[in-house]
Parts: structure tokens; C-alpha cells; sequence
């Protein structure tokens, strides 16, 4: 259980993050300011903030347990960022910022059509409900095991109280309170790290040596297979999922559209990117050192009530000292916060400025107060799909909802690759490739060709493929203006 020190810091965090909500709701006065931040944020903080969002407690959570079960094949795919960042920082943002979008799939009407940029939205919005669930249930099933903290009481805390900044806020308050998460969470994981190795016998050399003889340091598997996790799986499958995450995913994009400038804006992906590399460096030692001392200390590791996915919340809880422990527990909520309250401003942007102004549903184009209601609904929605989750103990739900969304939503960079680079693609061509793309990735899926992390990779290139030569079959005035 925690101590009273523990929660006193958690409590602390709590309210540090609730006051910047309040303290950036005086400079709300449209949704200008709401959905991006007035074009006043700062290139170093808009960087930290997508590298907050980039970063949920799943990831928090996961890289550690994976380390920890296996071995480093897995670091290539977070390198793989650095294949696809080029791209992003030359030919989407510049495009992005010279038509001074307001939402990433205002582009797929402005290049294609209506019903293109509806599909884009609507998709994206679905996703990021989903993706709330998750990122709310999962941490608190951890937490429960390891805390007895009820799971309904953690999804609750973690999404009222992110509903309520993003709420008074906005993205201003998203993005600042991102910086304040980010280092909580590294300061936090930097902490845990440094302590296991002091606990650990023989310390750093020792959780080294210790792991080159189990072999934990594999990183480079050179067999050529698309079936497997080799070296050709996380570089071709992490560039395309790079590329469809930062290239067309709003969370990201709406980053791109924060800071005065398109320069600042390039800068802020660069130094997002580059923070990828700490950052990966210690959550994967920490996996490996976790090995380590459990090996090495095996009586401290219940087998029949602890699972890889919460050995760091087990370490955290169990062999950290008051304060420390409250520290890393706020940390792991911070991972959960920053991508919550970017899912529920970037789906209330997408849906207010991509369905509600355009479709002409509200009296009003522009108006605060429904971007303020729509946040409240996407946020409330996800809130109510991770109690749906946590009542029937659905564990494999987001697995299946996951599967069938990245599916689907994997064609989309394929999409916006056409409408980017190419003259001839045009919105019927692209509607019939949008379709053969996704019966494509169903096969694909149903027979298992390609290891899971190709399916991004998979649906870009099979949209614009078959999307570019099924625009040959039509006319249409479809150009880059």
C-alpha cells in the first residue's frame, strides 16, 4: 500500500496540474486559442509535448516488461523515428502551415473532397476514444495489483481530472502541463533506474555483465523475414508507422500548428524526435536491470501474483522509499494524462472544425463553447469505454479494436502520401484505393503474411499504389493548389 508520504506527493502533482488548467482558461477567448494555442507556444515546448503524447504509460509500463522478459530487439523501432522525421519536417509540415489548416484532414478536402476528409475525421476520432480507453485501463489494472488502489478510482482520477484541464485550458493547458509531465515522468524513471543499480550487486557493471550472459543486450537480428521481429520488421514497419503518426495523426500535427512559425515548428519535431534517445536508452536498461535484480534477488518477486506488464509498478511500490515511490506513481499517471488530454483536444478539434462547423450543424462556426462541449464528450466517452473495459474485464477488447482501427486507419497515410506528392491521384481514384487497401490489409491480416508491426506499412503502400493507378481511370481537377 502507499504511505501517507506517497499520496501527499501524488496529491501534490494533482493539484500543480489542475492550477495550470486554471491558470491558462483566462487566456481562452476562441478556439483559435483552444485548438492551437494562439501560435504562441514556444518551439522547445511544443517538442517536449509531442514527445509527451508519444509517450503513454503503456509505453511506460511496456518497454520495461519487455526488456525484462526478452531482450533489445525491439530498441531499431524506436530509432526508426529518425527515417521518418525527414519527411515529415520537409514535406508535410511546410504544406500544412502554407494552407494554415486548422485540422490535419482539412487537407484531405482541400486536395481531394468532402466525403475523403469526413472518412479521415471520423476514423481519427474513433481511434482516439479507443485509445483513451486503453490508456486509461491498462495502468490502472497495474496499479491495482500493485497498489490495491481500486481500478474504477484510478480511471476515474487520471480522466476527470485530465478531462477538467483540457477542459479549461485547452491546448495551452495540454501543452505546458505535457512539459511538467514530461520531466516528472523522466526525472522519476531516471530515479528508479539509479536505485535498482544501487540495490543491484556489483551495481552498474555488474547488471551489465549479468545480462551479456543471458544474452538481454539483443538487438540485431539479421534474418531475412517479414514474419518475425528482425531488423528489416522495425525499420521498414517503424518508418511507416512514424510517418503515419506524425504525419497524419491531429495529436501531432496540432503541434505543428502551435508554435508563430513553420521553423520553430520543424525545430519542435526535432527536439521530440531527438529526446526519443535518452529516453529509450534508460527504459530499456531499466527492463534489463530489473532482470537483474530479481535473478539475483528472486525471493522478492511473488511469481504466482505478480505479471511482466506491472514489474515496474511492482518495484516501484515495493523497494522504492516514501516519496520516491509517490514520485514514480505520479509519473506513471503523467504518461497517462499527456496522452489523454491530447486525445480529447485534438478529437474535439477534429470534430468540431472537420463535422460540426463544416457540415453547418451549429449556429455559429468557431464558437468556444462548443469546442468546450465536444471536448467534454470525447473526453466522457473514453472515460466511459475504459469503465466498459474494467466492468467485463475485457483484456483483449482494444487488441481486436486495435487490430481492425490500424487496419483501417493504416491506408490513411497512403492518402495523404497522394495528395502530398503526386498530380495525377484524385478523389474517386482514391476512394476505390481507400477500398482495395482495406480488403488488402484484411487479408493480410487474416493469413498473417507480415509481422503486426507492418500493417502501417502494409496499408500505406497498398492505398497509394492502388489508389494512384485507379485515379488513371478517372478525370478529375484534384490537384495540389
Amino acid at each position: 500500500m502507499l504511505s501517507f508520504i506517497d499520496i501527499l506527493v501524488i496529491s501534490i502533482y494533482f493539484i500543480i496540474i489542475s492550477g495550470l488548467g486554471y491558470y491558462y482558461s483566462k487566456r481562452q477567448k476562441n478556439t483559435k486559442d483552444f485548438f492551437k494555442g494562439g501560435e504562441r507556444i514556444p518551439a522547445w515546448a511544443a517538442g517536449l509535448s509531442l514527445f509527451g503524447t508519444a509517450l503513454s504509460p503503456i509505453t511506460f509500463m511496456a518497454i520495461p516488461a519487455k526488456t525484462y522478459s526478452s531482450d533489445w530487439s525491439y530498441f531499431l523501432l524506436n530509432m526508426s523515428i529518425f527515417l521518418a522525421i525527414p519527411l515529415v519536417v520537409n514535406l508535410f509540415i511546410p504544406f500544412y502551415r502554407r494552407k494554415n489548416i486548422k485540422t490535419a484532414y482539412e487537407f484531405l478536402e482541400i486536395r481531394f473532397n468532402l466525403i475523403i476528409r469526413l472518412m479521415g475525421s471520423g476514423c481519427f476520432i474513433l481511434y482516439q476514444i479507443g485509445r483513451m480507453g486503453v490508456v486509461l485501463f491498462l495502468p490502472s489494472i497495474a496499479l491495482n495489483l500493485v497498489t490495491d488502489i481500486n481500478i474504477f478510482v484510478c480511471i476515474s482520477l487520471m480522466g476527470s481530472i485530465s478531462l477538467i484541464y483540457t477542459l479549461m485550458g485547452g491546448i495551452e493547458a495540454v501543452i505546458w502541463t505535457d512539459v511538467v509531465q514530461v520531466f516528472v515522468l523522466m526525472i522519476g524513471v531516471t530515479l528508479s533506474l539509479l536505485m535498482i543499480l544501487s540495490d543491484t550487486d556489483g551495481g552498474l557493471i555488474g547488471v551489465i555483465e549479468s545480462a551479456q550472459l543471458n544474452n538481454k543486450f539483443n538487438t540485431f537480428d539479421l534474418t531475412f523475414s517479414l514474419k518475425e521481429p528482425t531488423v528489416w520488421v522495425m525499420l521498414l514497419g517503424g518508418f511507416f508507422v512514424n510517418l503515419t503518426t506524425y504525419g497524419t495523426d491531429h495529436t501531432m500535427v496540432q503541434r505543428y500548428l502551435v508554435t508563430p512559425t513553420k521553423e520553430k515548428a520543424q525545430r519542435s519535431v526535432w527536439i521530440g524526435a531527438l529526446l526519443t534517445i535518452p529516453s529509450t536508452l534508460i527504459f530499456f536498461f531499466v527492463g534489463t536491470a530489473l532482470f537483474v535484480f530479481y535473478k539475483m534477488n528472486p525471493a522478492l518477486l511473488h511469481s504466482n501474483f505478480i505479471t511482466n506488464d506491472a514489474i515496474f509498478p511492482w518495484y516501484i511500490v515495493t523497494q522504492l522509499p516514501m516519496g520516491i515511490s509517490g514520485l514514480l506513481i505520479a509519473a506513471i499517471f503523467a504518461a497517462a494524462m499527456s496522452s489523454l488530454s491530447s486525445s480529447m483536444n485534438s478529437g474535439a478539434a477534429s470534430f468540431s472544425v472537420d463535422i460540426y462547423d463544416r457540415l453547418g450543424l451549429g449556429k455559429k462556426v468557431g464558437d468556444i463553447k462548443t469546442a468546450r462541449w465536444t471536448t467534454f464528450c470525447i473526453g466522457a466517452l473514453g472515460i466511459l469505454f475504459a469503465f466498459f473495459m474494467a466492468s467485463y474485464d475485457i483484456k483483449s477488447l482494444w487488441d481486436e479494436f486495435n487490430k481492425i482501427l490500424g487496419l483501417i486507419f493504416g491506408s490513411l497515410g497512403g492518402v495523404f502520401l497522394l495528395g502530398l506528392i503526386t498530380k495525377k491521384a484524385n478523389s474517386k481514384g482514391v476512394l476505390v484505393g481507400i477500398l482495395l487497401s482495406f480488403f488488402t490489409q484484411i487479408l493480410v491480416s487474416y493469413f498473417n503474411t507480415v509481422h503486426l508491426l507492418l500493417y502501417a506499412a502494409s496499408g500505406v503502400i497498398s492505398c497509394f499504389v492502388l489508389g494512384y493507378i485507379s485515379s488513371h481511370f478517372f478525370t478529375s481537377n484534384n490537384q495540389i493548389r
